[in-house]
């Protein structure tokens, strides 16, 4: 008898977590992987910049890629105002990618 009320009561323990692993696991893989995939996608992209690609920032700023400096992670974009210097990390799309898939 008394072996069966340990039983039951170390059951009962388990099954009161089983919710909260539940939503974890929820969760993970509607927010966590899914983020996780983006930030790849977006780093191999940076990491594949080329000169003459039209970019958008971050911030909106729709330029031309001028020069990419490795030494220092930078990019020189050409905008209507001029040669701007921006980090890899701004760079948000490539403009030039994004309307040729539109049109198919």
């Amino acid at each position: 008898m008394n072996y069966l009320s340990i039983f039951l009561q170390a059951n009962g323990g388990i099954s009161a977590f089983l919710p909260f692993i539940l939503m974890f696991v929820v969760i993970y893989f509607f927010m966590i992987r899914p983020q996780m995939k983006r930030q790849k996608q977006e780093k191999t992209f940076q990491a594949q910049l080329t000169k003459g690609a039209k970019v958008i920032t971050n911030s909106g700023i729709h330029g031309k890629v001028v020069d990419i400096v490795d030494s220092d992670n930078t990019v020189i974009i050409e905008t209507g105002a001029g040669r701007i210097k921006f980090e890899r990390s701004a760079i948000s799309m490539e403009l030039s990618k994004k309307l040729t898939s539109d049109n198919n």
